[in-house]
């Protein structure tokens, strides 16, 4: 064994205690002593611990070997606080007076194992190859749980419009329950994550979370992907098959697009998470199962229903409670933060620094209409970290559709404004030839003048207040700054 392994050693009998410890120590672990739980306790906290070869920071127990029978605080007890307190530390019960009732008691609160005394070498050697299996495996999974926390937690949903403030309460409210929970908006804002967000925040965590969207599915497959079928079902089902209701048992299975299903499909839906049983195809064998569910539609249910499209039934049944995600188009505000949101994580598997996003490439973001909503957005922000060769990502490393779509926000802006000195009201000139030829510029120059008029009718309107314009802008007050200095507005008449 390797000097790294760590068993704390806890026995009120010091005789015994020291017995074990030297045995330990000759097969190669590293060992302490405790005489009672507090002391336990007190060098599993790093009040006092293994000594380290710098001196410096405690080392981790790997594993606890306690007697059951101890005066004040029982080895049970000091289970169940290990269990709670250090998790990722295996626990190997010890008693002199063993009992079927006491090592079901231990095993419940969390023991790998459960020895009686005297112990023999070869019993306590597999008793500890076995914890020390049990408690790598737990700290695998909370690296996972902590991976996956990071990828589908509530800091990786990023907004702060009031709607998605809205958004995260209802997370927060539904996650411990087992409520269907209806999600409705549109391609790409996002409902993956928010299901996914709902079942890593609930007591089905640890469960499976499985996935199907209903409107990728041929029709004719869709009731075998759902409840599975047996061998000889139909053409093609050589052998039996889970489906993903069962796959989803103890945990969550989110039904994406549920809009897509036929008529036939919602019955059965509805009958199972009435009844929460099901019959695989071509079986008639009833299967019970423990799942919560959740749905998604990228189109109006309520719209589909009044068309007689969707059932009215079904709709009532999954409608408990229900979660509306706005197109990006509607929480601009959002962009600037969930672009930083995209580029940090970009950054993080590129191995590159990057310093932001320049105003102008924000500007443009914020313009353009995003008609594939926040998974647009990350896409865009992928292309643009991996062809960028600086570390702010400016306007020039913007796909063409966003420059364009950004353009024609401009120009509508600047058509409903105010007047100016240059023609008629609203109205921008447009460089020409001789001959009415379009006249070639860059894009970014072909920008600036209506951005100008923009924030002069901004500045106008609020008084010269550059809070207040700013806001009406949906801008930085920093931003809004630069700009005026840029365009020569910094001198104009202020009020704030």
């Amino acid at each position: 064994m390797g000097q790294k392994t760590r068993i704390l050693i806890v026995d009120d009998d010091p005789i015994v205690a020291e017995s074990l410890a030297e045995h330990l120590t000759g097969e190669g672990y590293e060992t302490a002593t405790a005489m009672n739980a507090a002391e336990a306790q007190a060098l599993l906290d790093g009040a006092s611990n293994f000594p380290t070869p710098d001196g410096r920071a405690p080392l981790p127990v790997h594993v606890v070997l306690s007697d059951v029978s101890m005066p004040d605080t029982s080895g049970l007890e000091l289970l169940k606080w290990v269990k709670e307190n250090h998790p990722t530390t295996a626990v190997v019960m010890l008693t002199g007076y063993g009992t079927i009732e006491s090592a079901v008691e231990a095993l419940r609160l969390g023991a790998s194992d459960y020895l009686t005394k005297p112990v023999m070498d070869d019993e306590l050697r597999v008793a500890l190859e076995r914890a020390l299996r049990q408690q790598a495996l737990m700290a695998e999974n909370n690296a996972l749980r902590r991976r996956l926390d990071d990828r589908f937690g509530l800091d990786n949903i990023v907004g702060g419009d009031h709607r998605m403030q809205r958004v995260y309460e209802l997370i927060e409210a539904v996650a411990p329950s087992r409520t269907t929970v209806l999600m409705s908006g549109e391609s790409g804002t996002g409902k993956s994550l928010i299901a996914h967000a709902i079942h890593h925040r609930s007591p089905r965590a640890t469960k499976p979370y499985v996935e199907l969207s209903c409107g990728s599915i041929p029709e004719t497959l869709l009731e075998s992907e759902l409840f599975g079928h047996v061998k000889g079902a139909f053409t093609g089902a050589h052998a039996d098959k889970v489906g993903r209701f069962v796959a989803a048992d103890g945990g969550t299975l989110f039904l994406d697009e549920i809009n897509s299903a036929s008529p036939a499909m919602q019955l059965k839906l509805l009958r199972v998470l009435q009844e929460r049983k099901l019959e695989p195809v071509g079986s008639t064998r009833t299967i019970e199962v423990d799942v919560r569910v959740i749905l998604a539609s990228n189109q109006p249910l309520e719209d589909l229903v009044a068309r007689g499209e969707f059932r009215q039934d079904l709709y009532y049944r999954i409608n408990v409670v229900k979660i509306e995600l706005p197109p990006l188009r509607e929480r601009i505000g959002d962009i600037p933060a969930l672009a930083d949101h995209f580029l940090e994580q970009q950054g993080a598997e590129l191995g590159k620094m990057f310093a932001g996003f320049s105003a102008e490439a924000i500007d443009a973001l914020r313009r353009y209409a995003f008609p594939g909503n926040v998974r647009e957005l990350a896409n865009i922000v992928e292309r643009a970290a991996v062809l960028s060769r600086g570390q702010t990502i400016g306007l020039q490393d913007l796909p063409p559709q966003v420059i364009e779509g950004a353009h024609a926000g401009l120009m509508r802006a600047a058509s409903g404004g105010g007047g100016g000195e240059e023609g008629e009201r609203g109205r921008m000139p447009v460089p020409r030839g001789d001959e009415g030829e379009w006249e070639p510029m860059p894009l970014v120059e072909a920008l600036k003048e209506p951005e100008r008029r923009i924030i002069l009718r901004a500045l106008e309107a609020n008084g010269w207040n550059r809070q207040k314009t700013a806001e009406a802008l949906e801008i930085n007050r920093t931003t809004l700054y630069k700009k005026m200095k840029a365009y020569g507005l910094d001198e104009g008449r202020r009020a704030g």
